[in-house]
């Protein structure tokens, strides 16, 4: 074949992970580990560790040093920023505010919260989006939805009763119980139709599809490093800076402050105000080289949805084994998949799973207590569980056909 005939490949080499083939104990000797907790936590990039290994040599403080260490961690710091707001495609006024994780950034939106606002948040979300309105103001918590085209009818009741004043809708992009996907796009326009606000808990989503704030029209998106293969501690709160820079500091210290003097004069940047104290650099490293490693979506949701497809039409399979899901079978959604297994408690299946197989997937209730009760039902968890728990496998870069084909060999030979 000519050079000139030749067929050059230009799609991204594959993504690889750590620690995909790490050899775990069973019973009787080991195997590779079959990692289906993703949801949780996901594997490390080698993306990202090489990102890391070439900021260490330089690491040093940001914003404060005049040394060349000091000034490349600064610059790398600052980019990331950029990289983070391209990675969710925000307008470039809109601020990035590093976090420790998702709760951390929703407890800040909390916190900015303007006097008398009112929140809209569905019971089906995890703690971190349901739980950090509580401190104050008016919260309508609405129940778990029947249906996508539910969820917009329940926001839009909820937003048109609301008394005057701020109003913020707070969703989920992807369950973290049943992976299903939210009407992202339809409860924003329900937000504008009202002159709220909406908030986005993409934590569950941005691993596996891309998401634009500009196209959905979205004032605020919080997502975890340690969800994005980048476990480093760092997390982000992206989205309009009026709110946060009138609000009074997240943490009182210093980067946070213009002057300290008899008064304390507080930065009006909207990042360095709420950023105080020396931030985990490596952690901001570390997600924004996640973001920038994540670009082949198309292959990576092909994959994604062939294993889901398989785990699926082989749970369905088993006798005793239910998966749970808000709004059906044909509902779209990522790589996680929750289910009961019919008189077993959860934690005895995955202690099994994990001592004679090598799998390790999630056990209890998903840091998602309300929902999860709505999906098992009135009493429900008492006669297929035991416990009001349930299990949840997920997957994403670096699982295979090999570690789904176990975790359904396991399940059809519970207790043998």
């Amino acid at each position: 074949m000519s050079p000139a005939s030749a067929v050059i490949d230009l799609a991204p080499a594959p993504l690889r992970v750590i620690g995909q083939d790490v050899p775990v104990p069973v019973s009787g000797g080991s195997v590779p580990y079959a990692n289906l907790d993703y949801a949780a936590s996901a594997p490390c990039l080698e993306n990202v560790r090489a990102a890391i290994d070439a900021a260490l040599p330089y690491y040093s403080s940001v914003h404060r040093g005049a040394g060349h260490a000091s000034q490349v961690t600064t610059d790398r710091y600052e980019r990331a920023r950029s990289t983070v707001r391209a990675f969710v495609g925000a307008w470039r006024r809109d601020a990035v505010v590093f976090t420790r994780n998702t709760t951390d950034a929703m407890n800040l939106l909390a916190h900015a919260l303007p006097q008398g606002t009112t929140v809209v948040v569905f019971e089906s979300e995890h703690h971190a989006t349901l739980l950090p309105w509580q401190r104050g103001g008016r919260v309508v918590r609405l129940p778990a939805p029947v249906s996508p085209s539910a969820a917009v009818a329940a926001a839009d009741e909820a937003l048109a009763s609301a008394p005057a004043g701020p109003r913020l809708l707070v969703v989920t992009a992807a369950s973290n119980v049943t992976g299903e996907l939210w009407p992202v796009a339809e409860l924003a326009r329900v937000a504008r139709e009202h002159g709220a606000r909406i908030a986005v808990d993409a934590a569950q989503l941005v691993p596996h599809r891309p998401f634009d704030m500009t196209a959905l029209d979205v004032d605020y998106v919080a997502f975890s490093g340690h969800k994005l293969y980048a476990p480093f501690g760092a997390g982000c709160l992206v989205g309009r800076a009026d709110w946060l820079r009138a609000a009074e500091p997240y943490l009182f210290g210093g980067g946070a402050t213009a002057s300290v003097g008899d008064q304390v004069v507080w930065s009006t940047d909207p990042e360095a105000r709420h950023e105080a104290g020396t931030p985990n650099v490596l952690g901001v490293v570390a997600l924004a080289a996640a973001c920038e490693a994540l670009t082949d979506w198309d292959r990576l949701i092909a994959e994604e949805e062939r294993l889901l497809a398989r785990l699926r039409t082989g749970l369905a399979a088993i006798p005793g084994v239910r998966e749970l899901s808000l709004w059906g079978d044909l509902s779209p959604r990522v790589g996680i998949v929750s289910f009961v297994v019919e008189g077993r408690r959860a934690r005895d299946v995955a202690t099994e799973l994990s001592e004679k197989y090598g799998i390790g997937l999630r056990d209890g209730k998903f840091c998602a207590h309300p929902f999860l009760r709505r999906l098992l039902g009135e009493g429900a968890g008492d006669c297929e569980t035991g416990d009001g728990t349930a299990l949840r496998a997920s997957f994403g870069i670096g699982t295979t056909e090999q570690h789904i084909d176990r975790l359904l060999t396991a399940l059809r030979r519970l207790g043998h």
